[in-house]
């Protein structure tokens, strides 16, 4: 059996590794090639190795960085487990800027609440659903200035001002790096391990949502420490389905596959996670009550199926 990864170890923190797009870089050099996530579309799997992760985002985040996003900017993050809006929220990290995930379900009204009080000025979302959304939460907005969207599909007439498509936003990251080429690394480099990593906003169910402000030394220490106790290596295939405004996928799909080098694999949709679970076969699995009783619905179903005369 291989041994459990070094930089699974919950040693103090280096400078050249205390937040999540450092490590990310590291993981860039040294497992350049090896798968780091996978998205099912169209009943195909695209697979992006953890060099093609980190460039990714850095042209996301150069991109933001032409728009005008700051240090301790704070951009909404909406939709659905995809590689883009993982490679969203390591670019806002990257830049020093405060990833707020917003369930994907959420109405209008409840997006309103969380981008007002976080301030958000940016957001970063899957598709149509989520634009429309957001542009109505813009029209009372007194924060929320740019869209940027994954999925074009239904977009093609939209002209509002500040919204654009990821693609073009790259574009502006490949033309913002050229006039300012050290830009991402200084950035890169003045991030630290006590700096907001990600604000995760409670359901409300008890009364309005919470946020709460999660440090780099936290989610990394967190992760590191549950992959030593897990046993968990660069090798292992996790699934990547639940909602990425919950804190345990920041935990399980982007902090621990951070630190541990391992992959991760987003689902096709909600609708199609029992097989892409089948197809994957993942060497962890970590799911809540509700997800466990799911599956053993599904598998009563099929067994009283099979008996049946």
């Amino acid at each position: 059996m291989k041994a459990v990864a070094d930089k699974t170890s919950a040693s103090a923190l280096d400078a050249e590794r205390d937040t999540f797009p450092k490590l990310v870089r590291g993981n860039a050099r040294s497992l350049a090639d090896k798968v780091a996530i996978r998205e099912k579309d169209l009943g195909i799997w695209q697979s992006y190795t953890w060099s093609q992760y980190f460039e990714r985002a850095r042209l996301i985040a150069l991109g933001l960085a032409s728009l005008g996003f700051a240090r301790g900017d704070r951009v909404a993050i909406v939709g659905d487990n995809r590689p883009e809006l993982y490679w969203a929220v390591m670019a806002a990290q990257a830049l020093g800027g405060v990833p707020v995930p917003i369930y994907q379900d959420s109405i209008e009204r409840e997006m309103e609440y969380i981008v007002e009080h976080a301030e958000a000025r940016f957001a970063v979302v899957e598709d149509q659903e989520q634009v429309d959304k957001l542009l109505g939460v813009r029209t009372r907005s007194r924060h929320l200035q740019h869209l940027v969207y994954d999925d074009p599909r239904g977009l093609r007439g939209y002209r509002e001002p500040g919204l654009s498509s990821l693609a073009e936003l790259t574009e502006l990251g490949t033309k913002f790096e050229a006039s300012h080429p050290a830009h991402f690394d200084a950035e890169l480099a003045r991030g630290a391990a006590d700096d907001i990593a990600i604000v995760c906003y409670t359901s409300g169910t008890t009364g309005a949502p919470k946020g709460a402000m999660l440090s780099h030394r936290n989610l990394i220490a967190t992760a590191r420490n549950a992959a030593r106790f897990e046993g968990l290596r660069e090798d292992e295939e996790v699934l990547s389905y639940l909602p990425m405004a919950w804190v345990g996928d920041h935990v399980f799909s982007y902090a621990q596959a951070i630190v541990t080098g391992f992959a991760i694999n987003c689902p096709e949709s909600a609708a199609t996670v029992l097989a892409d679970l089948r197809e994957i076969a993942p060497t962890y699995f970590f799911g809540p009550p509700r997800i466990w009783e799911s599956i053993l619905t599904s598998v009563m179903l099929r067994v009283e199926d099979a008996a049946a005369p």
